[in-house]
């Protein structure tokens, strides 16, 4: 990480200790509204201790990484498939358009109805939300690979799976990096609400334990593990994408 990301969390630590130790001084408002960077450490380190963080991550993660590896899979399938065949372009974006607006939201009780309380709604859920940004963006990456590439390989005897191999799927990762981590920031984002309802582990469900027993600490601590592990994941993909970007130079340059 570089000393610019540091200070930069560095401040914001600092920024919210001064905040939340003067409130807590001048009686702004309530101290319980406005957890403190030590309480919530406390929590933390509570909840480590007696082994329900691990169980909670452990729990969401497992979620999030069925409901958006299917999505991603589906994504990039589809996504490929339209924007290199323009009849399944023409017949897949009306739909694609309509139904993506819609916020997820308005329709996770009907995820509940249809899979249960189980694993399936949650997994479903996370599924249904991450992979229209993916499908779209996806198809978009692919839609701008260079056509001089593609008759280049072509004129060369390449079929069509050594065009997506070595020519779409290259060009367009940039592209498709960036839809991965669209999708899996929305996959954190929504296993919330998905545990909100119908669960009894997993960082939602943390959350809203927190809420209903008022521990503002316990709801700070799960959002920020929220952010972390998101946090983790965008630079595991950027490493990803430079690594493979390193092998595509050093290939084209021998």
């Amino acid at each position: 990480m570089s000393r610019t990301r540091i200070l930069a969390l560095v401040g914001v630590l600092v920024v919210w200790a001064a905040v939340s130790y003067g409130n807590r001084m001048l009686g702004v408002m309530a101290p319980a509204l406005l957890p403190t960077p030590g309480e919530v450490a406390t929590v933390f380190a509570e909840t480590v201790r007696d082994g329900s963080l691990p169980r909670h991550v452990a729990t969401s993660l497992a979620r999030v990484a069925v409901g958006f590896g299917l999505a991603a899979v589906a994504a990039l399938a589809l996504g490929l498939l339209a924007a290199m065949c323009v009849p399944v372009r023409l017949m897949v974006e009306p739909i694609i358009e309509f139904v993506r607006p819609i916020p997820p939201l308005a329709f996770l009780p009907m995820f509940l109805v249809w899979f249960g309380l189980g694993e399936g709604s949650k997994v479903a859920f996370i599924g249904y939300t991450t992979f229209f940004p993916m499908f779209v963006a996806i198809a978009a990456a692919v839609l701008r690979v260079d056509v001089t590439l593609l008759r280049a390989a072509a004129s060369l005897g390449a079929g069509h799976l050594d065009l997506i191999r070595r020519v779409i799927l290259p060009a367009a990762l940039p592209g498709i990096i960036v839809a991965l981590r669209l999708g899996f920031a929305l996959a954190l984002f929504v296993i919330v609400g998905a545990e909100f309802m119908g669960a009894d582990a997993g960082l939602g469900h943390l959350i809203m334990e927190g809420r209903t027993f008022f521990v503002p600490a316990q709801i700070v601590m799960g959002a920020l593990v929220l952010g972390l592990l998101g946090s983790i994941v965008n630079a595991l993909l950027l490493a990803t994408e430079r690594r493979l970007f390193r092998w595509r130079e050093a290939g084209a340059t021998s």
